[in-house]
């Protein structure tokens, strides 16, 4: 049974990136900073990746992979914190990486973003794009085998606060409206967390990935006021609908591409799940909460 460490594993990719290793029989540990009802019975160890001398600790030599889920992953509040976005992203990458060195693990993924390869992304795509390039540099020096992993619009019935289209449903099922401060024509790739972290899974078990940076998103474009108007129906069409069209500051309007540092693959799930059935399991979940 091979052996994974996986930072931020409480976090909403990262709990389903855990429960899929576990599904398929890896020995699993989880370092976060806090616990998650979501990973109940899985081995767990309280580390800040900041704390050098706890990431060392956890990472031994028999350790047969790293997943680096952890880190500031809010665009809107990272460009208010600057500093502590560049403490997590890039040291608490670095503090992970090169625990890794130490400890002669040979297998290190990492989790960057879509916004790694945009100028829209301000300092958090900042932080994942020189953390790509120190994840690179790591492998060029001291011989670890990476996979990037650049999620797109990630979203499922989970409440976590990046969890974009889960917040939408709420908002509509408990407000009766939705309230969206750009004009909705901005175009995303959704793809449903059990996919994205099926995919993120896989690049384990193929050689083909290794060393390679990925995207992973959805197969499907589509306008944010279409998913606006999907939800809308699903609640019985009294779901008024606000668009603000002062700009959607910060965030990419049809495509994350505006420059492209290094080549990616994109990879997407086959099967996957339907963006309409993802969010019945929003507003399912959320009717199911507010009836407690």
């Amino acid at each position: 049974m091979k052996k994974v460490i996986v930072f931020g594993g409480s976090g909403f990719l990262g709990s389903y990136v855990v429960q899929e290793l576990v599904r398929r029989n890896y020995a699993v540990t989880v370092a976060d900073i806090e616990h998650s009802p979501y990973i109940e019975g899985i081995p767990f160890e309280k580390i800040s990746i900041l704390d050098v001398e706890a990431v060392e600790n956890i990472l031994k030599s028999d350790i047969d992979a790293v997943y680096n889920l952890a880190g500031f992953a809010n665009l809107d509040k990272a460009i208010h914190h600057p500093v502590e976005t560049f403490q997590l992203n890039v040291m608490g990458n670095l503090h992970i990486l090169e625990g890794c060195r130490k400890a002669g693990i040979q297998r290190f993924v990492y989790a960057s973003s879509a916004y790694a390869m945009n100028d829209k992304g301000s300092f958090y795509g900042i932080s994942k794009l020189s953390s790509e390039k120190i994840v690179r540099e790591y492998q060029k020096r001291f011989g670890i085998n990476y996979t990037i992993l650049r999620y797109g619009s990630v979203y499922s019935e989970r409440a976590y606060e990046n969890n974009y289209i889960y917040h939408v449903v709420k908002q509509a099922i408990q407000n009766k409206r939705i309230i969206h401060s750009g004009d909705g024509e901005e175009i995303r790739e959704y793809i449903h967390a059990a996919d994205a972290a099926r995919l993120s899974v896989d690049i384990l078990e193929n050689d083909d990935y290794l060393n390679e940076n990925l995207i992973l998103t959805g197969v499907e474009r589509i306008r944010r006021v279409e998913v606006f108007q999907m939800i809308n129906e699903m609640l019985g069409g009294t779901i008024e609908i606000k668009l603000q069209k002062d700009g959607y500051q910060h965030h990419y309007k049809t495509t994350p591409y505006s420059f492209q540092p290094e080549a990616s693959r994109k990879l997407v799930a086959n099967p996957y799940i339907d963006m309409g059935q993802g969010i019945l399991e929003c507003i399912k979940t959320i009717q199911a909460q507010d009836e407690k």
